[in-house]
């Protein structure tokens, strides 16, 4: 008798085993199939919204800004290419115009020329990038300068410059064009700040200072626009292999010209931009594009800041010089 009901156990023991793994492999390639379809819908979402769409990009010459023309040329955008070097935007013009991997309908981009430290040429470059399209539908500040030095050794001038190019400069063309998205009751502007507009290291007083006012400014922006019905976004990357630090600006305001170990290690421009594209397509408000270590001390800095400011104290000690970073 018991041994009967010993195999009567297992047999029932076997047959929910079974039932349950036939039960739950339908379940999970469910689930699977449903989550695919979310992110496809997602997909052809975001290259609606972005398909003809006028984006305009500052800093388009080189970095990120270049690897963000691309991106947003290759899913149809209407593309208004800003920077410093008419010869550079020249020559990204042509690379886009001889790509051809992409199976939408492209648009020829323009270009304008102006320096965002001039607010005089910023009032002038704005009737113009107005004139290429007739409006703008997503504005991405990305223009900006790095810096690198010890605070007691820093002129308020190179404090000034890089704030003029990496807040004033990006908020007084942001100014100019709101008008024209509030009429239209339709707009999209995009800050590309930094994760040290988050959290502050040693010997980046002035780059970090900048990046927490843009971080401040385009939070309120974001709020004060929503009655219009204008999106804002904030994207905060971490390092990215790009010359930010070769042509950062020093104490001194000469400039820096060394590759930093981090910014050597950085991620690639390219994957970045792409997070950049899904950002904006998927209207994402506050975006951190950064590792685990980065992304834990923005966190670090509000749940233990006793222990963070310990780090940077440490960090600070041991750098010292900041070529050493």
């Amino acid at each position: 008798m018991v041994a009967a009901a010993t195999r009567r156990s297992l047999l029932t023991a076997r047959a929910m085993d079974f039932i349950t793994s036939v039960a739950i492999l339908p379940l999970l390639f469910g689930c699977l199939g449903v989550f695919s379809l979310v992110q496809l819908l997602q997909r052809m979402c975001m290259k609606a919204y972005l398909r003809d769409a006028v984006v305009v990009v500052t800093g388009a010459t080189s970095g990120l800004g270049r690897e963000c023309a691309k991106v947003f040329y290759a899913v149809g955008a209407k593309l208004v290419l800003c920077g410093r070097n008419r010869e550079a935007l020249e020559e990204l013009t042509k690379e886009l115009a001889a790509s051809q991997a992409t199976k939408v309908q492209t648009h020829k981009p323009y270009m304008v020329t102006f320096d965002l430290t001039d607010s005089g040429s910023i009032v002038a470059a704005t009737a113009e990038i107005l004139r290429c399209f007739g409006c703008v539908d997503v504005l991405i500040n990305n223009a900006g300068v790095s810096y690198r030095g010890a605070i007691v050794d820093t002129t308020m001038e190179v404090d000034k410059k890089v704030m003029e190019t990496n807040y004033f400069g990006p908020v007084a063309l942001t100014k100019a064009l709101l008008p024209s998205m509030i009429k239209r009751r339709q707009g999209h502007i995009v800050a590309i700040s930094s994760i040290q507009g988050k959290i502050s290291i040693p010997f980046r007083s002035a780059y970090a200072a900048s990046k927490h006012a843009t971080q401040a400014f385009f939070d309120c922006l974001r709020a004060e626009m929503e009655q219009y019905e204008i999106k804002v976004t904030v994207i905060s990357p971490s390092y990215i292999q790009t010359s930010l630090s070769l042509n950062a600006i020093t104490a001194d305001g000469s400039k820096y010209g060394v590759m930093d170990k981090t910014t050597a290690k950085g991620r690639s421009p390219v994957e970045v931009a792409q997070d950049v594209l899904a950002a904006v397509g998927r209207k994402k408000k506050d975006v951190i594009l950064a590792d685990l270590a980065p992304s834990l001390a923005v966190y670090l800095r509000t749940l233990a800041p006793g222990l963070f400011f310990s780090l940077m104290a440490s960090r600070a000690r041991k750098e010292r010089r900041p070529k050493n970073s």
